[in-house]
């Protein structure tokens, strides 16, 4: 998994260090100096990740941070803060001022690659859902930027067998105004997660009945519990499990005797980007299905699919990107010979089909008649065939729909444009896009080409 990291660090050997660690990992790397200039390039850059010196002149860690954090422009990027100081208070300071983690010098390669990836992954979701955001602002149909949301009212479950240490999460939670339900295995716990609907799950790594490795990824594959908050209680020094559950999709993770006001800093930063991540889905979801999807098959239609590429493109304009065109072979003939009801029914089959087959940060449109069109954010060319492929085997594969006689079997072709040469902006990706399309169907449909 490629990213955007900016590391902040005033003694450019620390940063070299860090530099060399990242790029054998083949991530895209910047440095800054100091504060300022890091707040600077945060928002010309748009990393996706920040790591943070505590220690600088003119302007610290913590008040960087908390600039960053207090910008609606750069809220979103996570930041993990570096820092020689191990005390809890330090962290604590640091959580308060909006970190995502905290790593003690010297760093661990281990330890920094599992932040990495844990963040990353969960800003690409966030980013998903601001970039949807940010089409339907332009279209007018989205409000304000949400304000960071209160976690009173918020519900935990704590997965615990020890008493003694449930019931201490439990109080602290409480005192932030966060309700606390318990459980003492993964089988307790699955009920409660079916009935209740919870912002915060804090998970013992010391369970003596379970692998708690286990549970944790059970719950993260679970529909009730797959975008909740994942908070680990490792015992100190027992960093093995504790990376492997950062890399199972838990969020953060704290290490006993547990501080009450590091637990409660670290739970309120989760559960506020639960509940942002929550409104702004609930935002957007009703609007966009009202005057941006196709009434027929439930894709978005060309209106957002123009927006929201062209917003893609604009916010990142040097990343990886590519558009699918699609049409289906032969359609005319299915309306002619079959009615229009049935080439209703062939094309709901088809859009279903493509957007089970597609990631849920890629977008599927109908863009017209009987062709459709995906963005795929983050992908290669290499990768776009594949994909393409994939879809264009699915629809042929696809169970037969039954009709007025002998229906033709259902192919599309697909025409693929990525990002880069000629292609730089949303117009032109969609006709190189459909330039491809036309020799697909040339050269005799059912097949992929990819744009010239």
């Amino acid at each position: 998994m490629t990213a955007r990291i900016l590391i902040v660090d005033d003694m450019p050997a620390n940063a070299r260090l860090l530099e060399a660690q990242l790029a054998a990992e083949y991530y895209q790397l910047r440095t800054a100096p100091d504060g300022f200039e890091a707040i600077e390039r945060a928002l010309s850059w748009q990393p996706d990740l920040i790591l943070l010196d505590v220690m600088m002149p003119g302007m610290d860690g913590f008040e960087t941070c908390r600039r960053l954090k207090d910008d609606a422009r750069t809220l979103h990027i996570p930041v993990v803060m570096v820092t020689a100081l191990g005390e809890r208070e330090e962290r604590v300071r640091g959580l308060e001022a909006g970190a995502d983690d905290f790593l003690t010098k010297p760093v661990e390669l281990d330890s920094l690659l599992a932040r990495v990836r844990s963040l990353v992954r969960l800003k690409r979701l966030l980013d998903e859902w601001r970039a949807r955001g940010e089409t339907a602002r332009a279209l007018g149909l989205a409000g304000e930027r949400l304000a960071v949301p209160s976690v009173a009212g918020a519900r935990a479950l704590v997965i615990d067998d020890w008493d003694v240490g449930a019931q201490t999460i439990a109080d602290a939670l409480a005192r932030e105004g966060i309700a606390a339900d318990r459980a003492r295995s993964g089988a307790e716990a699955a009920p409660l997660t079916a009935a209740i609907a919870f912002d915060l799950v804090v998970l013992s790594l010391s369970l003596a009945g379970d692998d708690p490795l286990q549970v944790a990824s059970q719950l993260r594959a679970g529909d009730a519990t797959h975008e909740v908050p994942m908070l680990l209680v490792a015992e100190a020094g027992d960093r093995a499990p504790m990376l492997r559950g950062l890399d199972l999709g838990a969020n953060d993770w704290l290490t006993r005797p547990v501080d009450a006001n590091e637990l409660r800093a670290r739970a309120r930063n989760q559960i506020r980007r639960k509940f942002y991540q929550d409104r702004l889905r609930a935002d957007l979801g009703h609007a966009l299905e009202m005057a941006l999807t196709d009434p027929l098959t439930g894709l978005y239609n060309q209106r957002y699919f123009m927006r929201h590429l062209t917003g893609l493109l604009d916010a990142q304009p040097t990343a990886a990107l590519a558009v699918l065109m699609i049409d289906v072979d032969h359609f005319k003939r299915v309306n002619d010979e079959h009615g229009h009801a049935i080439g209703d029914r062939v094309l709901r089959g088809i859009a279903d089909t493509l957007r089970g087959n597609t990631r849920m940060f890629d977008s599927v449109a109908r863009y017209g008649g009987e062709e459709f069109a995906v963005v795929l954010p983050g992908t290669n060319q290499a990768d776009a065939v594949g994909t393409a492929e994939r879809l264009r085997h699915a629809v042929e594969a696809a169970p037969p729909i039954s009709g007025n006689g002998s229906l033709p079997p259902l192919t599309i072709s697909v025409g693929v444009a990525c990002t880069g040469g000629h292609a730089t902006t949303a117009e032109a990706l969609m006709q190189a896009s459909d330039l491809a399309l036309y020799e697909a169907k040339r050269n005799g449909r059912n097949r992929i080409e990819l744009a010239r």
